[in-house]
């Protein structure tokens, strides 16, 4: 097989329908829309039109809020900072910030701070400052000889 041979199967592309061209294409004059009417003229809106009837989207109840107030984590797990002090990318003996996982490339950006995860095994004793764990993840950290350190507003709470 060579690129020059390369082809889709047969049957799996359709030619385009050229509409309105002509009598005797089959498709000319009133181009497959019927006569008259609204749906035959250019610029109709009416889907979800039920007329006059209260329409679907307007019968069922609203549900929901957004939390203007809910932050926005991002999440990393114990195992991408391994692969990352692995890689050479991040210095176990250095404290482990938002601001030292987007320099080495681990995340994109902060957003409204770190979470850490408990995904994947953590051998390095690193220490962390970030703005959430879960517990599984703390217990890695501390079983590994690290520590986390943690906002003081989330730690009065608890």
């Amino acid at each position: 097989m060579k690129l020059n041979e390369l082809r889709d199967n047969e049957g799996a592309t359709h030619s385009r329908k050229r509409v309105g061209r002509g009598i005797g294409s089959g498709s000319g004059k009133t181009g497959g829309r019927g006569v008259k009417g609204q749906k035959s003229r250019s610029g109709v809106s009416i889907n979800g039109f039920e007329g006059g009837q209260m329409p679907l989207y307007r019968r069922l109840p609203k549900r929901g809020f957004n939390n203007i107030f809910a932050k926005d984590f991002v999440t990393v797990s114990l195992g991408r900072i391994q692969a990352a002090i692995d890689a050479k990318k991040l210095d176990a003996k250095e404290t482990v910030t938002a601001e030292v996982l987007v320099k080495a490339g681990v995340i994109r950006r902060a957003k409204d701070g770190v979470r850490l995860l408990s995904d994947g095994e953590l051998k390095a004793k690193v220490a962390f400052d970030i703005a959430g764990a879960s517990k599984a993840a703390l217990e890695k950290v501390e079983k590994a000889g690290g520590s986390v350190k943690l906002p003081e507003a989330k730690a009065s709470a608890e």
